[in-house]
């Protein structure tokens, strides 16, 4: 009993550090999940003999390599996209006016309608182009100088981190498992393998599947004319690990970003093609051949956790949400293993 009842004050004081300090760790998460999917990847280059901290060191370089080369190639062409966004507002708002308004008037005659000046007054006035917008930005980040130097202190926090917790990865989990109580240790370690599996394969299998749903959404779009063919489609990739969303959102903000700039409801069919395309390959190739059918987090499961994290702890709970959810289904599905083989659930 003595033993429970810690285990039930570790848990509470975990969940208390969570709330009360959600705001200081996201590089920890964030350095954390890094390691963790990294991980693997070091125990393939140990077993080509190379040491553990070679190994560590390869994959930090080639990680940093990545995400320059990404920064470098995406963020001038994703700030003219801003920028052309910035400046379609004023557009958006008034296709929506004419669009929308007919029907409000019609079915909901006391409703005033949409009203776009208002919009495009504060745009002409604030964000006249995303450079603008980037400079506000900056200006109030550098404004405070609290605030600019927890901002640096956060980026460089998440590679130094992420490199210390995947050199001592294995040591780490091995003295966590050397301090269980003997008597559950086989009991608690089958449910963390279980969990491992069920958890890394749903976060590399989609990680996977968000970027080639990303390039498949980019490509298409832009092959069908769509000037924010990058911002759509990447953010539609982004999001795809949320059953659904990904591509309702991006189908909804593409039709109506192709409607405002051309003008033509046919050209809307390119659109619904890209994202049928995209849907077809997630769900006859990308899913099976990634992701398969062992993974046992329902997408019901998945958006429930998704947004009670977001709701809970903000941005950290998002990230948290899913190994959260993997964790308890695995809970929940030896929990009803154990009640299936209990006595009281066998007597007739």
């Amino acid at each position: 009993m003595r033993g429970r009842t810690l285990a039930l004050i570790g848990l509470a004081a975990l969940v208390a550090a969570i709330v009360l300090l959600h705001s200081m760790l996201l590089p920890f998460v964030l350095g954390a999940g890094l390691a963790y999917v990294c991980d693997p990847i070091v125990d393939r280059l140990q077993r080509l003999r190379l040491s553990r901290t070679v190994g560590v060191i390869i994959v930090f370089v080639v990680l940093i390599l990545v995400f320059v080369l990404l920064t470098f190639l995406l963020l001038p062409v994703l700030q003219a996209q801003f920028d052309t966004l910035i400046r379609s507002l004023p557009r958006y708002a008034d296709w929506i006016q004419r669009t929308f308004n007919p029907l409000i008037h019609k079915f909901a005659p006391r409703v005033g309608g949409i009203n776009a000046d208002s919009l495009r007054q504060l745009i002409s006035n604030n964000w006249g182009s995303a450079s603008g917008l980037a400079s506000a930005v900056a200006k109030k980040a550098f404004s405070s100088s609290t605030a600019l130097f927890a901002m640096v202190v956060n980026l460089l926090l998440v590679p130094v981190i992420m490199f210390y917790l995947l050199r001592d990865w294995d040591h780490m989990t091995a003295f966590i498992r050397s301090q269980l109580p003997r008597r559950y240790v086989e009991t608690i370690t089958e449910l963390a393998r279980e969990t491992d599996d069920v958890l890394g394969h749903f976060i590399r299998g989609q990680a996977l599947v968000m970027v080639v749903l990303g390039s498949i959404y980019i490509a298409g779009l832009w092959l069908a004319g769509l000037d924010l063919a990058l911002v759509i489609g990447l953010g539609a990739g982004l999001i795809s690990f949320v059953p659904y969303v990904g591509v309702i959102s991006g189908l909804t903000m593409a039709t109506v970003a192709m409607l405002v700039q051309t003008g033509d409801p046919l050209q809307v069919m390119w659109v619904f093609v890209v994202f049928g395309i995209g849907q077809v390959m997630e769900q006859m190739v990308l899913t099976p051949l990634l992701l398969g059918e062992a993974i046992g987090l329902h997408p019901v499961w998945v958006i429930f956790a998704v947004l009670a994290g977001g709701t809970l702890f903000g941005f950290i709970g998002v990230l948290l949400a899913l190994p959260a959810a993997a964790t308890i289904a695995v809970v929940v599905r030896y929990g009803g293993k154990r009640w299936r083989a209990s006595r009281i659930y066998l007597e007739h």
